[in-house]
């Protein structure tokens, strides 16, 4: 046996090598590799467990499952440090390992004992003694103690004795029985849960110095009991040591977590067993857990598609069916039937003949239905057949034209190129599914640039909600263009740009697919009726502030994207009044001359309108419209067609343009603000476009603007009164304005949003 330098040297090898597969597994390693070794002699080593000779063969095993293998000898051995493994269960979770066996003998030599004692440590690993072992202690004349840590307190003991007095040998071989091992030449203990650590002591005070004769040595070790039958040339001869080959078998419990299995699932980067129909188990021999493969199945529950189905029927013999019943396989178990014509529980080998009908009445039925089904289902089949492949082909053929028609190839090819472009290319098939075919109920929002739907898609592996756009036509003729945007707005990242996600480009019309924003729009929120939340000054100048970042990011760009339709509908709102523009994606890169107009009315540039030709100064100018709307609460055009724009101006020519403003949210002490923002948004609206300030600029002086705002950034409610969060709401006057908690406020504003 080894020394206890030895020994020692080889538990330090084993922790050298838990370190550096802990390094590896903090670092991401990687599946094992189908390389691996995967026996040992005729012992096999399943993952976890792995064979470990150097670094490269790391991934082989999980941290604390690595393994050596001695193959100096005809037949390989694997080593868990210098303790031999025998056998790896992972249903059971349980390997079974050699442990040696410590002697206590008398020295013919000195005429004094030799001690061989052993200490056992899997400290710092996943094992753990199993409590189905029992310390087992061999001799005439012997005890033996075992014992744990300090920390564990733990201490144990076993005393075999032949004899009661000094007698002579005779007396010792008629005290022994083959057997038994109650105390008489052998003696045996059971230990607690949990020990991962103990070490022999023999008791000097009991030796064999006058009986070496007959019984020169003690024994003690820890082993499993389950098939230990005692002898009695154990106790008088070396017969018991010499059996074993110095070893004797140990159960070790292992696990693959310190965690319980409802613990472990949260932590998906971590949870071992990752195959499908596989099964979590705690441990019952301390912390942790193992993993087994669903009643029905068998393999490895620690790699992907690790557990397969179990075919019943070519193993009768351990999953008993009736020779004359009918086995059939399925998966996670069988059934076993009785043969037609019969009944009963073939299981239990007990089928008997079915009289219900005779044989006539039977065949008659038979006859007719099958004649009659058969017919009904081939015709039936025939013609469904048919109609579905035609319909299949055709839109497939269709849906093809479209994807080239929309430039899919070219996109293709730079997503080949750019692979982590972050982009979605959906199915046709995906799309119609999550819209239920364009419901106009799921339609959210509609536009000069297209319709758009509420859908829940796939989205980096989750099921996501969506807002699903149609866009209008795309010329032909910059199909090259209109892919070259999607690349380009697929890069696009800023907090207040409504995020595009991916596309379709199987319907006759392009499909983009962005985030979907949970709250409402300006537009809603400036002229909904009846309006529950007045969004204050602060609000709207912080809205207008982020929005005017948006286009300047835009514009920004190495190829800038012009918007087309700045308006309030394209101002989305999410939780916390933060704007995100939208509908943008079927607009244009560069400065092309465009061949349908663009815009709503009143918000589009008149420039625009006699040029054709879409500029970024277009976009600062529905902005500045969309400014003065903001500060007056009055849409672009009214009912007569008359003009914010016009109004605006006459009001400032005749000095009445304080009275234009929308006086629930500027009053006296704000008014000096509404004059400044009005006078940025007709600097916005000036002829010719190239006086016009930037987006930048215009973003800039917004944001000072809302800085310089001393109201809340809170709605105002009118005409309500909150008492408390969850009750009723009553209405005292006109003119109440409610300032309330934080609480209060999450309330109404949860009210707002539906």
């Amino acid at each position: 046996m080894p020394s206890h330098t030895s020994a020692a040297a080889s538990l330090l090898a084993l922790a050298a090598w838990l370190a550096v597969a802990a390094a590896l597994l903090r670092v991401g390693a990687a599946s094992p590799s189908s390389s691996c070794q995967r026996k040992c002699g005729d012992v096999e080593i399943p993952y976890p467990f792995g064979i470990v000779h150097s670094p490269d063969d790391a991934n082989c095993a999980m941290p604390g499952f690595n393994l050596t293998c001695n193959e100096t000898g005809i037949n390989g051995r694997p080593f868990l440090g210098n303790v031999e493994v025998v056998r790896v269960s992972l249903q059971q979770g349980q390997a079974q390992m050699q442990n040696h066996i410590s002697s206590y003998c008398y020295n013919a030599t000195s005429h004094g004992m030799d001690a061989d004692p052993w200490q056992l440590n899997f400290r710092g690993t996943p094992y753990r003694i199993a409590d189905t072992n029992k310390f087992t202690v061999i001799g005439c004349q012997a005890l033996a103690y075992i014992l744990g840590t300090r920390a564990n307190k733990y201490a144990s003991g076993c005393v075999a004795m032949c004899r009661r007095g000094g007698g002579g040998g005779g007396d010792v071989s008629s005290a022994l029985s083959n057997g038994s091992c109650s105390g008489i030449g052998c003696c045996q203990t059971a230990i607690p849960k949990g020990l991962q650590y103990y070490r022999v002591r023999f008791d000097s005070g009991f030796d064999t110095t006058e009986i070496h004769d007959v019984s020169p040595c003690n024994y003690a070790v820890l082993m499993d009991a389950s098939n230990f039958t005692f002898q009695t040339t154990y106790a008088t001869s070396p017969g018991f040591k010499s059996t074993y080959g110095g070893e004797a078998p140990l159960a070790v419990d292992w696990v693959v977590g310190k965690e319980t299995c409802d613990a472990a699932r949260k932590n998906s980067s971590s949870y071992a067993c990752v195959s499908d129909h596989s099964e979590c188990v705690d441990s019952l021999n301390g912390p942790g857990y193992f993993c087994k493969c669903s009643m029905g199945y068998g393999g490895n529950p620690y790699l992907q598609d690790g557990c397969k189905d179990i075919d019943e029927c070519t193993e009768l013999p351990k999953y008993p069916c009736s020779v004359s019943g009918t086995c059939e396989n399925m998966p996670g178990g069988f059934n076993c039937t009785c043969p037609k014509h019969t009944k009963g529980n073939a299981q239990n080998g007990i089928c008997e003949k079915n009289h219900t009908l005779d044989r006539g009445e039977k065949l008659g039925i038979g006859a007719f239905g099958v004649v009659l089904v058969g017919l009904v289902c081939i015709l039936a089949v025939e013609i469904i057949r048919h109609k579905r492949s035609i319909k299949r082909q055709a839109l497939i053929r269709q849906s093809d034209e479209y994807y080239q028609q929309h430039g899919g190839q070219i996109l293709s090819e730079i997503m080949r190129v750019e692979r982590n472009i972050g982009f979605t290319v959906y199915a046709r098939g995906e799309i119609e599914a999550a819209t239920n075919g364009f419901d106009k109920a799921n339609i959210i929002g509609e536009g000069g640039q297209g319709t758009v739907y509420k859908a829940v898609l796939d989205v980096d592996g989750k099921d996501t909600h969506v807002a699903v756009k149609r866009c209008m036509e795309v010329d032909e003729s910059r199909t090259k263009d209109f892919v070259q945007e999607l690349v380009i707005l697929c890069r696009v990242d800023h907090p207040n740009i409504v995020k595009l996600l991916g596309c379709c480009l199987q319907f006759e019309v392009p499909i983009l697919i962005y985030e979907y924003v949970q709250n409402k729009t300006l537009q809603e929120l400036l002229h909904s009726q009846p309006t529950l939340c007045r969004a204050t000054l602060g609000i709207r100048l912080r809205i207008a502030a982020q929005a005017a970042a948006a286009l300047a990011y835009l514009h920004s760009l190495a190829h800038p994207i012009l918007h087309g339709d700045v308006k309030p509908a394209n101002v989305l709102l999410t939780d916390g009044w933060v704007a995100k523009v939208s509908d943008f994606g079927c607009s244009t890169i560069d400065e092309k001359t465009q061949v349908v107009a663009r815009g709503t009315a009143g918000y589009v540039d008149p420039e625009y309108i006699f040029e054709y030709q879409l500029t970024q100064k277009n976009d600062v100018y529905s902005f500045g419209v969309l400014l003065l709307e903001l500060l007056t609460g009055k849409k672009p055009l009214s009912k007569l067609r008359k003009s914010l724009t016009v109004m605006v101006q006459e009001s400032m020519e005749d000095g009445t343009l304080q009275q234009l403003f929308d006086r629930e949210i500027v009053d006296d002490a704000s008014m000096g603000l509404a004059l400044q923002a009005t006078e940025l948004a007709t600097r916005c609206l000036v002829m010719p476009g190239s006086r016009r300030p930037t987006m930048r600029h215009v973003a800039e002086e917004l944001r000072q603007l809302a800085d310089q705002v001393k109201q809340p950034l809170v709605c105002e409610y009118h005409s309500l009164t909150v008492t408390d969060v969850g009750s009723s709401m009553s209405s005292e006057s006109d003119t109440t304005t409610g300032v309330f908690s934080l609480e209060k406020k999450v309330a109404l504003s949860t009210e707002f949003a539906r």
